[in-house]
């Protein structure tokens, strides 16, 4: 196996990360800086869902269009 897919393998079949841990230590433990960035960070990906929503055609999705619910 070569030293790509070995590192692949060890990404894909690794044990889950502990998400909410790394954002805390990103910001020190601060949990209001944590979750200031985490709703800024949404704050960011809806008004780019609502550019998609604007930009793409219906056909280009066959249908699909984005939502902000969640399903």
């Amino acid at each position: 196996m070569s030293t790509i897919s070995a590192a692949a393998h060890d990404i894909q079949y690794s044990e889950p990360a502990d998400e909410i841990a790394a954002a805390l230590a990103f910001h020190n433990g601060d949990v209001r800086a944590t979750i200031g960035t985490l709703i800024e960070d949404c704050r960011y990906l809806r008004e780019q869902l609502a550019l998609t929503q604007v930009a793409m055609s219906v056909g280009f999705t066959r249908g699909w269009t984005p939502s902000h619910d969640r399903d």
